[in-house]
């Protein structure tokens, strides 16, 4: 039993750093790393062994990293549209 969970750590804790290392922005590491952690837990929950738990980070890790990975590339689409200069704000809005 002391085996399984370490093997179950182990595998997540891989699958948090190979994900993690594919991700550029802090909304897709974040995205990731939540994803991993949740799906892991919802896998082994469904589940109760170690393949299901392996797949759930893997599949959350996959969902995660493509939520935040949409969030980065908003708030870089609004920041990028949104600047007309250095004082972002500064006058009048026509």
């Amino acid at each position: 039993m002391k085996s399984t969970r370490l093997w179950i750590a182990a595998a997540a804790a891989t699958s948090v750093m190979t994900l993690a290392g594919c991700a550029s922005g802090p909304n897709q590491n974040l995205g990731t790393g939540v994803g991993v952690v949740g799906g892991a837990l919802v896998g082994n929950a469904l589940g109760g062994n170690t393949a299901s738990t392996v797949g759930g980070a893997a599949v959350g890790g996959l969902i995660g990293n493509e939520v935040g990975r949409r969030s980065d590339e908003r708030n870089y689409n609004n920041n990028y549209n949104n600047s007309r200069g250095y004082y972002t704000r500064n006058g009048p809005n026509y």
